[in-house]
């Protein structure tokens, strides 16, 4: 099983940062960066409007606890979304993904 975690990030270059540093610490294996969301939501009493950009990564399951870890330092939101599920992959691309991670 490989882990994919989901979170949002204000802009495509903050998304590019932070997908970067998980790379370079080899504690994530790929990076997608998506499209552009608009949320909706309430913070501080206000409701807000924000463009957000959709950043999923791809890393073994038993480096949940240190890329949830490293995202949350890293993530400039001072409450950053962090979904994380378990996908059954095959098992070429999971070997991969454990090459490419330790």
């Amino acid at each position: 099983m490989i882990l994919r975690l989901l979170t949002y990030l204000s802009s495509p270059e903050a998304a590019r940062a932070l997908a970067t540093a998980l790379l370079d610490a080899r504690l994530i294996a790929c990076a997608n960066i998506g499209p552009a969301v608009e949320s909706h939501y309430t913070w501080d009493g206000a409701r807000q409007v924000d463009a957000e950009t959709q950043l999923w990564l791809k890393t073994r399951t038993d480096l949940r606890d240190r890329v949830m870890a490293e995202i949350t330092r890293l993530h400039p939101y001072e409450v950053p979304l962090i979904a994380a599920d378990e996908i059954d992959v095959n098992a070429d691309y999971a070997a991969w993904v454990s090459d490419q991670t330790r």
